[in-house]
């Protein structure tokens, strides 16, 4: 394993692994620090059924070094990392020992890591993780966090998806856009609401059914988003949905969605440059989460109107890299990580 794990580390440039156990509450987890040369790493707990311990090493690595680019991307003096904890029962509740458990492992990196919310967690969960580590955001905002960071991130991604079809259609407008979101958690939930607010026709599809049904819009089964006629898919659940062979039948004109990792592989993103679908790179138009936790270390405290003014930017960022990438015939996932 110890020579796997560091041969999956050079091959992206990680700084450090480290695997977090304790046995007394059941904990067994991964952090990963991909880069901190912008500063120290910031990234989410996500809590998630792994079947096996490779497994859970793998979605870390590339979740962490997702956030590196995240964040330099959206202008932060922010590094990339992760951390993973194997948690098969999602509606389990976690109990305060197993929470403060995490923190001390938080706390042991020194602040070469910061925990924030991911798929899985909440803000109680901060909350709990805080009670051993000073290294952690988006905590109770009465104890001085910014709380729950999904409303900012959707709303990123609702302003990269304008940016993305004024390049696909000409124009910015959501009015009437046919738009399939897949994953009705706590992100795709919200942007349900914003894109109905902007007027599109929106569709749901989550694995949970009743989840989608109470967003009260069309749903469809999870199986049948990407045989969905529409404008823009909004992938929001979990990474590696996008793959060459289904940009071959992908009937949408844009990709645009908070997901992280959306991208199967590089392939996926030579085929969807290859039919014209418009791919708005993930971690572009889903920084606002990390946009709006990154205020929590602004000297003059706190404020969501500052972390949305500079999330609002995210639609300029993928205006201009779009519009790049039609220039250089570079596809967007790929120009994305060299800008």
């Amino acid at each position: 394993m110890n020579a796997d794990v560091t041969s999956l580390m050079a091959e992206a440039g990680h700084e450090q692994v480290v695997f977090v156990s304790d046995a007394e509450v059941g904990l067994r987890g991964i952090i990963a620090v991909h880069s901190t040369v912008l500063g120290s790493s910031l990234g989410g707990i996500r809590f998630w059924h792994y079947d096996t311990e490779h497994d859970a090493l793998c979605d870390v690595l590339a979740l962490s070094e997702a956030m590196s680019y995240k964040a330099a991307m959206a202008g932060l003096a922010q590094g990339g990392g992760k951390m993973v904890v194997r948690w098969d029962d999602p509606h389990a509740a976690r109990s305060e020992e197993f929470l403060r458990a995490i923190g001390r492992a938080v706390d042991r990196l020194c602040g070469r890591y910061y925990a924030a919310e991911d798929v899985g967690a909440s803000q109680r969960d901060m909350d709990g993780v805080a009670l051993e580590t000073r290294f952690v955001t988006g905590v109770d905002p009465a104890r001085g966090g910014s709380g729950d960071p999904s409303p900012m991130t959707a709303f990123g991604v609702l302003c990269g998806m304008q940016a993305a079809c004024e390049v696909a259609f000409g124009e910015a407008d959501l009015r009437n856009r046919k738009v399939v979101v897949q994953g009705a958690g706590h992100v795709g939930a919200v942007l349900v609401d914003l894109l109905l607010d902007a007027g599109a026709s929106v569709v749901v599809a989550d694995v949970d059914p009743a989840r989608a049904e109470a967003l009260g819009v069309r749903t469809i089964a999870p199986d049948a988003v990407f045989d969905e006629d529409c404008d823009v898919i909004a992938p929001c659940a979990l990474g590696g949905v996008l793959t060459a062979e289904r940009a071959t039948w992908l009937r949408a004109r844009v990709v645009c969605g908070a997901a992280n990792n959306q991208l199967a592989d590089a392939a996926a993103d030579d085929a969807l440059a290859a039919r014209g679908i418009v791919y708005a790179p993930d971690f572009v138009v889903n920084a606002g989460g990390i946009i709006n936790i990154a205020h929590e270390h602004d000297p003059e405290g706190y404020t969501a109107a500052r972390a949305r003014e500079q999330t609002a930017r995210i639609e300029g960022t993928t205006r201009e890299l779009l519009l790049e990438a039609l220039r250089s015939g570079v596809p967007p996932g790929r120009l994305a990580v060299v800008m």
